[in-house]
């Protein structure tokens, strides 16, 4: 998880940051909301965060829905179109992995239709 020495590297990773936090899904606005000023554990969640990686020599970044630095966690709110990219999802996975984060994923129905309980599974991470 470095921080970037490419300039222009995190001007890209910022604005398709904003672009995503002006564009998120329902799921995405109702786990925010309940993540959002410490409400969760007093723990600091980020939205839309930017994980740097160097990936063979090139350096580049994922965008986790949501981070949270003091335990290393990122939490990723699947939609449909996930179902086409599993392979992407458990690569993306992966390598988040290699930077010391663990990674929980939910639905988005999940996370619409039953949010208590989305809540208290990340709270067992938190609690780790």
């Amino acid at each position: 998880m470095s921080l970037s020495r490419d300039p222009r590297l995190v001007l890209v990773a910022k604005t398709l940051c904003r672009e995503l936090r002006r564009n998120s899904t329902e799921a995405e606005d109702l786990m925010w909301q309940r993540l959002r000023n410490r409400q969760l554990l007093s723990k600091k969640f980020y939205r839309q965060y930017p994980l740097f990686f160097d990936l063979y020599g090139k350096e580049t970044f994922y965008i986790a829905d949501f981070f949270c630095y003091e335990h290393k966690l990122v939490i990723e709110i699947d939609g449909g179109y996930h179902e086409q990219q599993k392979v992407k999802d458990t690569l993306r996975t992966e390598v988040i992995n290699l930077l010391g984060i663990r990674v929980i994923r939910f639905k988005n129905e999940e996370v619409k239709e039953n949010i208590n309980n989305i809540l208290e599974e990340i709270s067992k991470y938190l609690r780790l």
